[in-house]
Parts: structure tokens; C-alpha cells; sequence
């Protein structure tokens, strides 16, 4: 009881920062179910390991080798480190906001207050659908994974009994979901940081008679296959690999103490994208080759053929490439609690603003949206299909909704975050009013939005041409950019529902106010002048 009022204290102090609009610390803006809002307890322990490992799954357990297989080692690294820079400054832009603003819904939220609200509804429905699709087919990767030891019982057993657990899990609400992660995330760090150093040794021959390799793969078969094709081809992989990191946002409304944890939080992800994906994707293009066949079934769902498995098998290593396997399971199984928390909130939250059916609205005594789970555990029946002897087809155009979803929400963030600046200016605020404020400012919003761009025209690019001799093909095309589309339906047709034609909200029209949890500085509170003088150790403090 004496840590639970020591941290209700010190989450009552970080909200001493006031409501602009009616100087009370008790509103809740989003929040229509008054009687029943979300709870906030999610601690800073689980903020941290959602930000470090919460979505690390098989996306770069697995998925990563169907990129090495096309682009070749050197376009892995570029593709995924072009995602991960960009996301850096996305989920800082993200940080600036759910800070000031720890509202349910984070960008979606942003997105309707400081851009469009048509535009901020096309992203949470396709953000919300995303994870819906998601869910079935982690669970069917889960189910899959257990056939690298039991052949003998049939998938949708496994499918059923992982399905429970998720089920089981949402009984315990958001608290719940911050345990699971913390406990699943640390297994996925502890087992990156063992592959770096395993790869190092077999890299230099410690093990396994494959003798010193050095950079030996990257001159044989090189560094870059199938030209720009197998570079574009990357990002989409990278893209549903990184996927999740958004969640830090999301989560800032059930935090407990969301103006310390969401910045610590957010400084994780430099690490997250530095270390368990640069480092240990590096260390795999050295160890791996990328003509090798056994990658050709590289996806989500097919572990045997994991680049980090195989690379442990080729080395001789009996036992490991079993428990390696375990923790992609774990993995998975991690990003399938994950999708039930990031569709539910959301969910939940346009229901709030009238942009759902509002039954979704609905948070009960515990702070769970008990319809929205509902309809996700209904979601994850799909994994079913995998029985189907199509199966492979119809998971293709479920993921499809997924991956470039992912570019038009961070893209959606970072141009959100350069309007909220240029309406915060324009309304006569300080920036020493805003309690966490990323190093490079809106200047690193501007950067991602850029990068965004060029992973979606890259994106293009592969969906048309996804080889050098390849012609367009429709059924290609659209399984690779679906969510475009899709994007645009939702835009438009609340465009028409809602009959407000306008492309933007003029910056005097944006509500700045509501719900703000603005800095106050006093006399004895001053904010450091920030200068060039001091840039390096404002960069080293905002990454570290």
C-alpha cells in the first residue's frame, strides 16, 4: 500500500502542470465515459519495456530474412536503419504531444485537434484495422512456431489455447498488458544481447567448422541483390518490424505518471533501434548468406525458416536453435497482447469522438473497453482460416492493410507535430510552456515526414516492380499498397459525412487548451538557454 501512495503522490505532482482551459488538474479531456475512464496504471517499468522491446516479435526474428534474401545484407541495414531514424524522431514528436496532451487515443487524437478531422479519422480506423488483421495472423505464427518440436497436433489447437491466454490476459485491463510486456520484453532483450555475442563468436570461427568469416558474405554473394527492386523492397519488412513503437504515445493515457515516463521512455527507443535491430541485423548479414535457399520461406508464420535459427543451426549448436525458436514464440505472442491494446484504445477513442459506433465507448469499473476487446478476440477467430488450404493468399491481403498503414500514421505524426509548433507561435505560447520538447524540435518533424515520403514512393515503386524484370501486376500491386487506398475511402468519406471540405484547421482555430498540462516557470524555475554552444550535450541528454 505505501508504494501505491508513494506513486499516486508523485503522479498527482506531475499534473501540477495546469489546465489552460479551466485550471482544474482533474480533467480528463477525451474521456465521455466519466463514470468509468481508463485507468492509469501503467508504471514507469512498464513504459520503459514497452518502449525497449514491446514490439520486437517476428518481424525481426523472422521477416527480416525474406529481406536479406531479396536486398542483400547492405540493403537490410540501410532500409531498416532509414525506418529506425525515422521513427526516432517520430516517436519524439509523439513524446512533445503526449506530454502535454496525455489524452486516450495520442495521435489519433492530435491528428483531429491540430490537423483534420477527417484525416485524423481515416488514421484511426486504418490504424485500428491494422491491428485487427494483425492479431490473427501473430497467433497463427505463434500456433506455427510449436510445429519446430510437435508435428503431431494439429495447428488449431495451439490457435485456440493462445487465444485464451490473450482473452485472459484483458481480465486484468491495462495492468495486465504492462506485466505481460515487462516480463515478455525482458526475455527478448536478454535473448538479442545473447545473439549479438553468439554471432560474434561464430562470425570468428569460436564455433561450428565454418572457420573465420569476417565480411566474407557481403563480397559473396554481395552486399546488394535484385538492384534498387530488393532495396525498395525492405522498407515494407522494416516497417512491420518497427511497428508497435507508437504504442509509447498510446499508453501516455493510462501512465501514471506520463511526464516522467513517456520522455525515459521515448530515449529507449534510440537504444531499441540502435542495438536490438542495426547491431543485431548487422551481425546476422555477416553470419547468414543471402542466397541461402532455406530464406525463401522467410515470413511471419514460418520460423524454421529464421535467419537467427538457421545461422545457429549452421554453427553446430544442438540445443540453442530450440530455444531460440521458444523465444520467437514468445515474441510473437508478445506482439499478438500488444495488438489487442493498440486496437482496443483506439477504437475506444473514436467512439468517444462520435467518429464510431458508441458502444465501443464503453470502459467499465475496471477501465477495460470491454466491447472493443470483444471485437478484437473476434478478430483473432480469423486465425482460423490458417486450417484453409488458401491460407496463404488470404493472410497475404489481411497483412496487406498492416504494413504501409504504419508510413501514413508516423507520416501522420510528424506533420501533425510541425502544425501544433506553428500554431503554438502563432497563438502567442512559449516553448518554455511545453514540459518535454525533443532536441532537434520540430526540425527532426520535418526529417521524418521526409522520410516517410521516401519509404512510401519506395514502397510504390516495389508494389509496381517487385524485381528488375518484373511487369505490374494488379494483384501484386495492391497486396504490397492497399492501405492506400483504403486511406483515401476513409478520408473522403468522412469528408462527405461530416460535409467540412476544408483541407486543414486554420492554426487560430486549433484548440490549444483543452487538457493541456502546460510547464510553469517561476522565477526560481528558469529554463536553460538553448544554444548552439550546447547542442552536442542537448542531442547526447535527448537521446540518453
Amino acid at each position: 500500500m505505501a508504494e501505491n501512495d508513494k506513486e499516486a503522490a508523485v503522479a498527482k505532482e506531475a499534473y501540477h502542470g495546469h489546465d489552460a482551459s479551466s485550471g482544474s488538474d482533474d480533467v480528463e479531456v477525451g474521456i465521455v465515459n466519466k463514470a468509468d475512464p481508463l485507468h492509469r496504471d501503467l508504471r514507469n517499468r512498464h513504459m520503459q519495456m514497452i518502449a525497449i522491446g514491446g514490439s520486437i516479435g517476428a518481424g525481426l526474428f523472422v521477416g527480416s530474412g525474406g529481406a536479406l534474401a531479396t536486398g542483400g545484407p547492405g540493403s537490410l541495414i540501410i532500409g531498416y536503419l532509414i525506418v529506425g531514424t525515422m521513427l526516432l524522431f517520430t516517436c519524439q514528436a509523439l513524446a512533445e504531444l503526449a506530454v502535454l496532451y496525455p489524452v486516450n487515443g495520442a495521435f489519433y487524437t492530435y491528428v483531429v485537434r491540430f490537423m483534420d478531422p477527417s484525416w485524423g479519422f481515416a488514421m484511426g480506423w486504418d490504424y485500428a484495422l491494422s491491428w485487427l488483421t494483425i492479431l490473427p495472423f501473430e497467433i497463427t505464427a505463434a500456433s506455427i512456431t510449436i510445429q519446430f518440436w510437435r508435428t503431431d497436433i494439429n495447428v488449431g489447437v495451439w490457435i485456440t489455447v493462445f487465444l485464451v491466454i490473450l482473452a485472459g490476459i484483458q481480465v486484468f485491463g491495462v495492468r495486465g498488458y504492462g506485466e505481460v510486456e515487462f516480463v515478455l520484453s525482458m526475455i527478448k532483450i536478454v535473448a538479442c544481447a545473447g545473439f549479438i555475442i553468439l554471432g560474434i563468436i561464430i562470425n570468428c570461427g569460436g564455433v561450428g567448422n565454418q572457420g573465420y568469416l569476417g565480411a566474407k558474405y557481403w563480397h559473396d554473394p554481395g552486399a546488394f541483390n535484385n538492384g534498387f527492386n530488393g532495396f525498395a523492397s525492405v522498407f515494407v519488412v522494416a516497417a512491420f518490424a518497427f511497428g508497435g513503437t507508437e504504442l509509447v504515445g498510446l499508453a501516455a493515457a493510462e501512465s501514471n505518471n506520463p511526464r516522467k515516463a513517456i520522455p525515459l521512455a521515448t530515449k529507449q527507443v534510440f537504444w531499441r533501434i540502435a542495438f536490438f535491430y542495426i547491431v543485431n541485423l548487422f551481425i546476422l548479414g555477416l553470419i547468414v548468406r543471402s542466397d541461402e535457399p532455406r530464406l525463401e520461406g522467410a515470413s511471419g508464420a514460418n520460423t524454421k525458416a529464421s535467419p537467427f535459427v538457421i545461422a545457429i543451426q549452421d554453427a553446430g549448436i544442438k540445443v540453442l536453435p530450440s530455444i531460440f525458436n521458444a523465444v520467437i514464440t514468445i515474441s510473437v505472442i508478445s506482439v499478438a497482447n500488444s495488438c489487442t491494446f493498440g486496437s482496443t484504445r483506439t477504437m475506444q477513442a473514436l467512439a468517444e469522438r462520435g467518429m464510431g459506433p458508441k458502444f465501443l465507448a464503453y470502459v467499465d469499473k475496471h477501465g477495460r473497453p470491454l466491447w472493443c476487446v470483444v471485437i478484437q478476440i473476434a478478430f483473432g477467430l480469423l486465425a482460423f482460416i490458417g486450417e484453409a488450404a488458401d491460407s496463404k493468399t488470404v493472410f497475404n491481403w489481411l497483412l496487406s492493410l498492416s504494413g504501409l498503414s504504419y508510413f501514413f500514421v508516423w507520416g501522420s505524426v510528424c506533420a501533425t507535430h510541425i502544425r501544433f509548433r506553428y500554431a503554438w507561435k502563432a497563438q502567442g505560447y512559449s516553448l518554455d510552456q511545453i514540459p518535454y520538447k525533443p532536441t532537434l524540435g520540430v526540425l527532426g518533424s520535418y526529417i521524418g515526414l521526409f522520410l516517410n515520403f521516401l519509404c512510401l514512393v519506395a514502397t510504390f515503386y516495389s508494389s509496381l516492380y517487385p524485381s528488375a524484370d518484373a511487369t505490374p501486376d494488379p494483384q501484386t500491386f495492391f497486396q504490397g499498397y492497399l492501405a492506400a487506398p483504403i486511406v483515401l475511402a476513409l478520408y473522403l468519406g468522412w469528408k462527405a459525412y461530416s460535409r467540412d471540405w476544408r483541407f486543414y484547421i486554420p492554426v487560430h482555430e486549433m484548440d490549444l487548451k483543452s487538457g493541456a498540462r502546460m510547464m510553469v516557470v517561476g522565477d526560481d524555475e528558469k529554463m536553460p538557454e538553448k544554444t548552439w554552444k550546447n547542442l552536442p550535450s542537448r542531442i547526447i541528454h535527448g537521446l540518453f
